[in-house]
């Protein structure tokens, strides 16, 4: 059996708010297990331990990071036994489509309640204060935006349309070359970085290293990037292909990524704060600014772009800040519940879940 262990993010901290990309990877899947209640660390762990365990059994994983901490884990999706396993206290587990069966499992009772009430008070406090700081790193990258549309608004009017188009049509043409498939496409919307609390995080290196051949855009801010994505996006599932759509983390409007397994390629947006360079053999570069942009565009606009950059590395500094100020509260709730949990009851629950997921799939 070919293992394929996938990494990535389904929901983002954005300049449009949280904004969650599950739904769409849970097609073709018999039940979630969505875990309720209790800190996520120990989640966290649950879910590593869970992977893991599926792994040893050679089952492909696609794990689901934490936004705000990619260290931790949000959720496990293993396709061979149809099920994935999920935080339910993640925003976006409210996405889960209605016709995939749903299965609670409580960590309510894991707790010492008499010492957990103790701390209630302290616990809404931090609470609210978390909060607070995420809707201000929103309100940062919102503003961030703002200013990108500035940036991108240069390139766009320097931009040849009618030679974007062709590119376009000429890379659908190279990368489905009389390929066409009756099987009926589906598509997978994901994260492939995200704006976390130490910065940008991405797996683009994980995400595309069982790939063959591997597209790097090159390009400024509205030099026609994510259009091209999209085209090439809509062009797989038209040819009937299996596609993996990777939003931009920053602006989920726009796209940075996309993978064809099938076909063996992938092709995203190779600049910053995602930049990579060719490092194998089947790997090539789209200059977009060398093919659409009017020469000596960055010479003719040089005060106003550094301006630009500028005013933009600020507001995304402060985002960042933000949310390193709403994890290091998280940190604290995480351990005052730390101290009232009980282990054994942890382990059984574990247990459970082993054996409920075995005895459903034999």
């Amino acid at each position: 059996m070919s293992l394929t262990h996938l990494h990535y993010f389904a929901g983002g901290n954005t300049a449009k708010g949280f904004y969650p990309l599950l739904d769409s990877n849970l097609q073709g899947l018999n039940c979630v297990y969505i875990l309720e209640d209790g800190p996520k660390t120990l989640k966290s762990d649950l879910l590593k331990n869970l992977g893991m365990y599926w792994e040893q059994k050679q089952h492909s994983i696609e794990w689901l990071h934490c936004s705000s901490d990619h260290h931790l884990i949000d959720g496990i999706i293993i396709r061979s036994l149809k099920i994935a396993i999920i935080d339910g206290e993640v925003p976006y587990i409210m996405k889960t489509p209605s016709d995939i069966a749903q299965k609670r499992i409580s960590f309510h009772h894991i707790w010492d309640s008499e010492k957990l009430f103790e701390y209630q008070e302290e616990i809404e406090k931090l609470q609210q204060k978390m909060e607070n700081y995420y809707k201000l790193a929103y309100t940062a990258f919102s503003e961030a935006l703002a200013i990108h549309d500035e940036w991108e608004r240069i390139y766009i009017e320097n931009m040849d349309f009618k030679k974007a188009n062709r590119l376009t049509e000429e890379w659908i043409q190279q990368l489905f070359p009389h390929h066409s498939s009756k099987h009926k496409a589906s598509e997978y919307h994901r994260f492939l970085g995200a704006a976390t609390s130490v910065g940008p995080i991405d797996f683009i290196d994980d995400l595309t290293k069982n790939v063959q051949t591997r597209y790097f855009i090159k390009g400024r801010p509205g030099s026609g990037k994510s259009t091209m994505l999209k085209k090439i996006a809509r062009a797989a599932k038209e040819n009937g292909f299996d596609v993996e759509i990777y939003h931009c983390g920053f602006d989920p409007n726009s796209l940075d990524m996309v993978i064809v397994r099938k076909l063996g390629f992938a092709i995203f947006d190779s600049t910053a704060p995602h930049e990579y360079f060719p490092t194998r053999e089947n790997d090539s570069i789209i200059d977009m600014y060398q093919e659409l942009i009017k020469r000596d565009t960055d010479e003719r606009y040089a005060r106003e772009l550094k301006d630009i950059s500028s005013r933009y590395t600020d507001k995304m500094k402060k985002g960042t800040s933000y949310l390193y100020q709403a994890k290091t509260i998280h940190d604290q709730i995480e351990h005052i519940y730390e101290k009232a949990i009980d282990s054994q009851k942890v382990h059984e629950i574990k247990n459970d879940i082993y054996t409920k997921i075995e005895t459903i799939n034999g």
